[in-house]
């Protein structure tokens, strides 16, 4: 397998990189998982219930579950790991806002004992960021921390002797993991492994990975360019295969601590130069892959909405924003824009945003690098001379983009927001209402509210909703289409 990017931070607790998710969702293993209709599943958890006040819970693990080391898996590292990645992600910080006690009651059961009820929360343990499930001894490190054993309980174990940075990972089947009865169903079920080894090869060329797919040296293929779609299709021995069918909203990640974008005129001005039907042609030049996207809760969630949304337009209007950096007192300051030449679509976007802020009179830097440098620089805080950045492009799934509890993107809380740590109180006054609104006409009338503040204080700006696909040897089959990350269980070679 050629993935998207490169590996090189193993924490799925530290890092929401997708790269890093695929890597957690092989060696570990979560308490709920989402089924193909994004409900969350029992996956580690064997039975489990609610108090009449419905305000604590109590959880039983199933049995067969034991750590790649041999030891088994206890309710004290289930509490452990509740506790870190609560802190980390946006779902669950609110669990444990609302916590009263999260504690073990026996090797196998554990409670989480609430102030009030929050009836998302089986919800959020199940969905967004998932809950990957760690010893206790690397749970106890603090989220800012990374953990530096790939030791988990999944159906893949990350093997450290073939480990090759830079160059390939390699995972084994688990031969221990019990899975559940279930069918595969989405990221639940059964997780079942139908293949010996699974091999990431990090070819960061695109040309030489494609030759690679058609040799029949790898087989599959995370993000072919597109422009090589048409050959792909006429290939007998490949095929293209859509795995995320909701399709991912691409972005620009706006800096918020540094100048020029401390300022909301010269965030704003992106929202006017963006040319989104421009984007598009060059990240999917065919036009049944891409289309725009105006609403921070995407195209196709129940909250979708075109509140505030006046400053789109076809072509963008350059001219708007030249005058809108020139009232946030810009004064030719070099604007870096990470630019991750081993993504084919973030690449291409990256350069022509570079060059659409030139045409404007914006010193536009790119600063070229693989994704997991983007993903390690992005968390640097400090001004550009020191590393930092502006901007950076990343991607969310659309389906996502409804989720503004787990969806790290939709944020806005300063320094515990996600990468450019946007800041608005309003808003995050608003988002915190979100669990507990009881319909969804509420929810509709709040997500106007949120996204009418949004295009205002400009969180983000958007390229475009794109649906990327995969290529793959035909001889691969049965791939888990799913919206975030690749399960590299189920799959099988025939």
């Amino acid at each position: 397998m050629v993935m998207n990017g490169d590996l090189r931070v193993f924490d799925p607790v530290f890092t929401t990189a997708t790269i890093t998710g695929n890597h957690g969702l092989a060696i570990y293993d979560t308490l709920f998982s989402s089924n193909s209709k994004f409900a969350p599943k029992p996956q580690m958890i064997g039975k489990w219930g609610v108090s009449d006040n419905n305000k604590t819970y109590t959880f039983e693990l199933r049995d067969g579950l034991a750590w790649h080391d041999g030891t088994h898996v206890t309710a004290a590292d289930c509490v452990a790991s509740i506790r870190r990645w609560g802190q980390a992600d946006a779902g669950g910080r609110l669990i444990l806002a609302r916590a009263q006690d999260i504690s073990k009651k026996d090797e196998k059961t554990f409670t989480i004992s609430l102030k009030e009820p929050l009836p998302l929360l089986i919800t959020i343990l199940g969905s967004g960021q998932p809950l990957f499930i760690m010893r206790e001894k690397d749970a106890a490190r603090p989220p800012n921390e990374q953990v530096t054993a790939n030791i988990g309980s999944g159906p893949l174990k990350f093997n450290e002797a073939l480990a090759k940075p830079g160059a390939s990972f390699t995972y084994d089947r688990n031969e221990q993991y019990v899975p559940r009865d279930e069918p595969s169903d989405g990221f639940a079920g059964g997780k079942i492994v139908k293949v010996d080894r699974v091999i990431w090869e990090n070819i960061s060329d695109k040309q030489t990975a494609f030759a690679a797919l058609q040799a029949g040296e790898i087989d599959f293929f995370e993000s072919p360019p597109a422009d090589l779609y048409p050959v792909i299709e006429t290939d007998p021995n490949l095929a293209l295969q859509t795995l995320n069918k909701t399709g991912s909203a691409l972005s620009v990640r706006i800096n918020f601590l540094q100048k020029p974008f401390d300022n909301v005129k010269a965030r704003r001005a992106l929202l006017y130069l963006i040319d989104q039907e421009a984007f598009l042609r060059v990240m999917c030049p065919d036009p049944k892959y891409g289309r725009t996207v105006t609403s921070i809760f995407g195209n196709d969630t129940p909250y979708s909405n075109e509140e505030n949304t006046h400053w789109f337009k076809t072509g963008g209007d350059p001219a708007r924003a030249k005058q809108l950096f020139q009232e946030a007192g810009y004064a030719g300051e070099k604007i870096v824009i990470l630019d991750p030449t081993n993504i084919v679509a973030f690449n291409d976007a990256s350069q022509l945003l570079a060059a659409a802020l030139r045409k404007i009179g914006v010193n536009a830097e790119l600063a070229p690098m693989e994704w997991g440098e983007v993903v390690t620089r992005r968390a640097n805080k400090g001004p550009i001379e020191s590393g930092g950045w502006n901007i950076f492009i990343t991607s969310n799934a659309d389906y996502t983009l409804g989720d503004p509890i787990g969806t790290p993107a939709l944020l806005a809380s300063g320094d515990k927001a996600w990468y450019g740590w946007p800041r608005n109180e309003e808003y995050e006054g608003l988002r915190a209402k979100w669990a507990d609104v009881p319909t969804l006409e509420d929810r509709l009338m709040l997500a106007n509210k949120m996204q009418a503040l949004w295009w205002d204080f400009v969180g983000s700006v958007f390229l475009g909703q794109v649906v990327l696909p995969i290529a793959r040897r035909k001889s691969l089959t049965d791939i888990i289409g799913m919206t975030g990350y690749t399960a590299m269980w189920n799959m099988q070679k025939v």
